[in-house]
C-alpha cells in the first residue's frame, strides 16, 4: 500500500521565493489497484512520485510506502519500490541483459534468481531479440522495456511508472500499457503518472487530477463522470483545471 497525508514539497528560489511542487497532498493506492496520477507538465506528479521513491525528502507532512515511511526508511522503501523515472538514462556500452542483471544485483539477487526473473520479464516485455544487444543502439521503444525490466527486476510490491509511454510508438505503448495492467493482475500496487487521457481510461482504478502541485480531484472513471457532468476524460480534466484557474 501506498498512503500520502498532507505531502508537501517546497523548493526556495532566490528570486521567485517559495515554490510548492507538491501542496498538501494526500491520497492511499491500495494492493491490486492502478492509481493514476494526471496532469500536465509541471503540474506537480514527478516532484511527488520522487518524494515516494525517496528521491527527495518531504518538506512537510508523511508518507508510507509498502509500511514503511519515507523519511525515516527509506532504504526498506527502495527495497519494496520499482521506480520508471521519466529521464532515467542507461549505460549505452552495456547489453539489456548485462544492464539489467547489474540491477538486479544491486537489490541483493542472487545469479539464479535473476536469471529467472529476467526471463520472466523478457517474455512479458517481448524483449529476446535485442535482449543481448548493447543499449547505446536500442530505439527508444527498447530502451524503455529495458528501463522497465531493470526498475522490476527485484519483483518489487509496489511500483511507480512516471510517463512510461513518452515518445513511443502505438505498438510498443500498448505493449507496456498491457505489463502494467498485468501487473495489476498480480496484486502488485501501482501509481501511474501520465497526461494520456486514453491509457488513464483504459488502465486506472482511480484517477488523481493535479494541478499547481494540487491534488483537485479524486475518483473512478464514473465517479468523476457523474461528478463533472462529462463522460470524456479530457473534458472532466479541462473542467476541473479551469475551475482552479478561476478560482
Amino acid at each position: 500500500m501506498i498512503e500520502a497525508h498532507h505531502l508537501t514539497k517546497i523548493f526556495r528560489d532566490k528570486k521567485r521565493g517559495e515554490i510548492f511542487a507538491a501542496n498538501d497532498i494526500t491520497f492511499r493506492v491500495q494492493p491490486g489497484q492502478i492509481y493514476g496520477l494526471l496532469g500536465a507538465n509541471g503540474a506537480g506528479k514527478t516532484t511527488t512520485l520522487r518524494v515516494l521513491a525517496t528521491l527527495l525528502a518531504p518538506t512537510r507532512g508523511t508518507a508510507t510506502v509498502a509500511g514503511f515511511d519515507v523519511a525515516c526508511e527509506a532504504e526498506k522503501v527502495r527495497a519494496n519500490v520499482g521506480f520508471l523515472a521519466a529521464s532515467t538514462a542507461l549505460y549505452g556500452r552495456l547489453t539489456a541483459r548485462e544492464m539489467i542483471t547489474y540491477f538486479g544485483r544491486l537489490n541483493g539477487m542472487t545469479d539464479p534468481a535473476i536469471r529467472a526473473r529476467l526471463k520472466q520479464l523478457s517474455a512479458e516485455l517481448d524483449m529476446s531479440e535485442f535482449l543481448d544487444r548493447r543499449c547505446d543502439k536500442f530505439s527508444t521503444g527498447m530502451k524503455q522495456k529495458t528501463s522497465i525490466a531493470r526498475t522490476l527486476i527485484h519483483d518489487p510490491a509496489v511500483m511507480i511508472f512516471d510517463e512510461p509511454t513518452l515518445g513511443l510508438d502505438v505498438m510498443t505503448a500498448r505493449a507496456i500499457v498491457r505489463f502494467v495492467r498485468d501487473c495489476r493482475g498480480r496484486g502488485k500496487t501501482v501509481i501511474y503518472s501520465t497526461h494520456v487521457m486514453s491509457e488513464v481510461e483504459k488502465l486506472c482504478d482511480v484517477i488523481g487530477i493535479i494541478h499547481g502541485g494540487k491534488l483537485l480531484a479524486e475518483g473512478s472513471l464514473a465517479e468523476l463522470r457523474q461528478r463533472f457532468g462529462e463522460t470524456d476524460m479530457e473534458e472532466i480534466f479541462v473542467k476541473i483545471v479551469g475551475e482552479e484557474g478561476a478560482s
